[in-house]
């Protein structure tokens, strides 16, 4: 039985409780002074060159990144400044600018102020499997010293190959993709960093489902490849008129997929590009309640989302063409994070924007709460009703630093046509310090029903 990979935080100089952390999944975190830091350095006369928000972690086990975030007097790695920034800028011009990334290794050590830590790295110790799960490529390299199934970059670039290769390999009879036979790929309906979703048709019964393929960025591992299914079983077992419903998931030839629930309206964001980038207070705040209602049954069965935007907001049209609003992808795209499946993100502003996410998902990476959901949905009323973001994300600016240090802007600042109870509202549920505005999903969606009366 091989030990899974992990990376290790130990005290080498300095005041820290506890003296060493452990991440054996995967994680970010933010060092500084502030209380909602971990690791978080003593707030004393031996580490005022420390911001409060310092620098951040991004760890997937074995690989550990660490940027700073443009400090008065940056961060040190084997005594090596990185990240200062440049004198005479202020915090808020300083997270305007660009500061690179560094990749640590076993034995390296960081310093802020009078702090050390020592990186500890345990890898798995197997074979790393060197072949691409579809065309037999080596990918040595590509697996990221991890063991298991992946397909190689040209592969993993042509998605749609992948799933018409599961197809016919479920059409001839294999065992472990009985879920997907007798499908074909009518159309793609959309893709992103993760893999790619089709609309696909049954031959025989003629049901039309989504057909998502999700591509690992590293090997996946038994292990990584069992807990990402174990999430996914969570969110099969949501059965909800305002919950899109997940019907199969499963494990193939270095790919994950999964088949759900089709809307034909497509997703919120869609809808908004074809409305101009907003819609009616009344639509929308009815749109927001009925997805407050499919999150209010998943929050009840433990479940929370981490993810949630206007991509996943999905529309399904009514008889009566009316629309109702679905939840899709509880959990999945986090999950697959979690799991170590997409690698390192590339977590400085490069990468995607964390645009509906509150600080309390930055801070506390693992330990989502019901109420971070809350805020996302909050965030996407605000969005549907000013075609705005609660924050601005300012092109260069570090939108993980921005998330950490800007509060919502007030919606009527952005529109003041917005009905007064109705802002009100918004503004308490988009309220991040000292806790969440609204706890709960119920809590936000009583409250729009009474400020739509």
């Amino acid at each position: 039985m091989t030990s899974p990979a992990a990376v290790t935080l130990t005290l080498v100089k300095g005041r820290l409780e506890p003296g060493e952390y452990v991440f054996d999944e995967r994680t970010t975190c933010v060092l500084g002074r502030s209380a909602d830091c971990a690791p978080r350095v003593p707030d004393d006369a031996h580490h005022k060159t420390v911001s409060r928000h310092h620098c951040l972690l991004d760890i997937n086990p074995p690989d550990i990144r660490i940027r700073d975030f443009g400090s008065l007097n940056g961060t040190y790695v084997n005594g090596e400044k990185i990240g200062q920034r440049r004198k005479g800028l202020t915090p808020e011009q300083a997270a305007a600018e660009s500061y690179p990334e560094h990749d640590l290794a076993d034995g390296d050590e960081i310093r802020l102020g009078e702090t050390v830590l020592r990186i500890g790295i345990a890898r798995q110790a197997t074979l790393v499997l060197a072949q691409c799960a579809k065309c037999g490529r080596e990918v040595g390299e590509e697996a990221g010293g991890r063991a298991g199934e992946i397909l190689c970059a040209a592969c993993q670039a042509e998605p749609a190959a992948v799933l018409n290769l599961l197809l016919d390999l479920a059409q001839g009879g294999r065992p472990d993709l009985d879920s997907i036979r007798g499908y074909v790929v009518l159309r793609e309906l959309g893709r992103g960093g993760m893999g790619a979703v089709y609309l696909a048709r049954h031959e025989s019964t003629g049901a039309e489902v989504a057909l998502k393929v999700m591509l690992p960025k590293v090997a996946a591992s038994a292990t990584a490849r069992a807990r990402f299914l174990r999430e996914v079983a969570l969110t099969r077992a949501l059965k909800h008129r305002h919950v899109a419903s997940l019907h199969d998931a499963g494990f193939a030839n270095g790919t994950f997929y999964l088949t759900t629930e089709f809307c034909i309206r497509g997703s919120l964001d869609r809808l908004l590009e074809k409305r101009g980038g907003r819609l009616p207070a009344g639509e929308a705040v009815r749109i927001a309640v009925q997805a407050l209602k499919g999150l209010e049954h998943a929050h009840e069965q433990g479940v929370v989302h981490r993810d949630l935007s206007p991509s996943n907001i999905l529309l399904h049209e009514e008889g009566d063409g009316s629309l109702t609003a679905k939840i899709a992808d509880f959990g999945i795209g986090k999950a697959f994070d979690q799991a170590g499946l997409s690698g390192l993100t590339r977590t400085g502003a490069t990468a995607g924007k964390p645009t509906f996410m509150p600080r309390q998902q930055v801070i506390n990476f693992r330990k989502a709460a019901p109420a971070v959901d809350v805020w996302a949905l909050a965030a996407c009323l605000y969005h549907m009703l000013t075609g705005a973001l609660p924050r601005e994300f300012p092109r260069g600016k570090d939108p993980w630093h921005v998330v950490l240090q800007e509060p919502a802007i007030p919606i009527r600042r952005r529109d003041s046509g917005i009905p007064g109870e109705l802002a009100e509202v918004i503004d308490r549920a988009l309220v991040e310090r000292p806790e969440i505005g609204f706890q709960s999903a119920g809590e936000l969606r009583r409250a729009l029903e009474r400020a739509g009366r």
